[in-house]
């Protein structure tokens, strides 16, 4: 009841258009990751276009996330979001339509980082339409919507099969039309100018945030969770595809349950470090997420690999919430800035993380020089993690 009672205390039903927006617009990213076995065996691509291809909807999303949020700051998050839903319409339709080669679809997927920006609208206008003391629930609710992964991961494939992978991109606007729909209708705008600050304002704000030695950190150790969370979402099709030679079918649903994992435990990241603080959480987070990535990176049969990348996922979903708690205690005054900006290095790690296997696999043969590297680079991060914890200080 005291939940019912706070998500009352604000404007539900924007908080809906929101949750719907985030969760429609990550299907929508995450679509080409999806479909990545079916488009890879039509155009015959090697694992480093592979990588490629899942990878550039993560660098398009990366790339808008602080365009978007600066756009969103002087215009209000109800037209921006609209005008996002279009982009993303018109390119899933362009995916349907126009994508029959291999560069097409590149054009295809870095257009499709319109839905990856989608972050920088939906949780500020949750955030706005509520008030201070229910605004962490909210912005929690709207960030559910990356369980759109999980839709995707799950019946992109099987319509695939069935009736082509291009098929696909049009059945995707019809959830992308109804929440336009949606989101106009709900949505309230919000009515007080000062949440409108100018774009000057909104640059001042971030030229101090990059003065700081603290968002270098925080961005970086996002790059690995949630990098790893949407790198591994889009990648993993293809590799249990290529490694244990699973159907495309099977092989979404496994990538499902991992993006599940990672989604459902978020929030569980978070009240850990409001009772245990944060900067002490994160380097015990970051080297569990190691240690499992070390397990699966000696490719284990089928049947101890599947929960092992269950687990590394699900740790850095986690670790998602641990990472926005310090992000909240640090940057009280400047939230929105800092999360787009943070939010952007989240998704230019997930770019280069199948990149990065891609290449990886084509030059050493095995998956399993990717996941040492991305294992290394967690334990960089631990350690680093650590020694700030040490300090007590950021």
């Amino acid at each position: 009841m005291t939940i019912l009672r706070a998500l009352r205390s604000g404007h539900w039903p924007s908080l809906i258009g929101a949750w719907l927006h985030f969760e429609v617009s990550f299907m929508v990213w995450l679509l080409v990751g999806a479909l990545g076995v079916l488009i890879a065996e039509e155009f015959a691509l090697t694992a480093t276009q592979k990588g490629l291809l899942v990878g550039v909807p993560l660098l398009g999303g990366a790339l808008l996330r602080i365009p978007v949020g600066m756009s969103a700051d002087r215009f209000g998050p109800k037209p921006v979001g609209l005008a996002l839903l279009i982009c993303e319409l018109l390119t899933v339709l362009a995916g349907w339509l126009a994508g029959t080669t291999y560069l097409q679809m590149l054009g295809v997927g870095l257009a499709l980082g319109f839905a990856g920006a989608s972050f920088a609208v939906a949780l500020p206008l949750a955030s706005r339409v509520y008030p201070p003391a229910h605004q962490g629930l909210a912005m929690g609710v709207a960030a559910s919507g990356n369980s759109g992964s999980v839709l995707a991961a799950f019946f992109a494939p099987r319509i695939g099969e069935v009736l082509g992978w291009h098929l696909v991109f049009g059945v995707m606007a019809l959830p992308v039309l109804v929440a336009m729909v949606i989101f106009i209708a709900v949505v309230q705008a919000p009515h007080d100018g000062a949440t409108h600050p100018r774009i000057r304002s909104w640059w001042s704000r971030l030229h101090d945030l990059v003065q700081q030695r603290s968002s270098y950190w925080l961005c970086a150790v996002y790059a690995v969770t949630f990098g790893g969370f949407v790198g591994f979402c889009s990648f993993l099709p293809i590799f249990f595809h290529d490694q244990y030679h699973l159907t495309s079918i099977t092989a979404g649903s496994l990538t499902a349950l991992c993006g599940l994992a990672g989604s459902m435990i978020r929030p569980f990241g978070g009240y850990a470090a409001d009772r245990l603080g944060g900067v002490r959480l994160l380097p015990l987070v970051l080297a569990s997420i190691a240690m499992l990535v070390i397990c699966v990176g000696w490719l284990p049969i089928e049947s101890l690999a599947i929960p092992l990348i269950v687990a590394a996922v699900a740790a850095m979903g986690f670790g998602n919430g641990v990472i926005f708690q310090i992000v909240s205690d640090v940057f009280q005054k400047q939230i929105g800035a800092a999360s787009g900006l943070i939010g952007a290095a989240g998704g230019f790690g997930g770019f280069l993380l199948p990149v990065c296997f891609g290449l990886l696999k084509d030059s050493t043969g095995t998956y399993r020089s990717g996941f040492l590297l991305f294992a290394g680079i967690s334990i960089v991060a631990s350690t680093r993690a650590f020694l700030i914890a040490r300090r007590n200080r950021i």
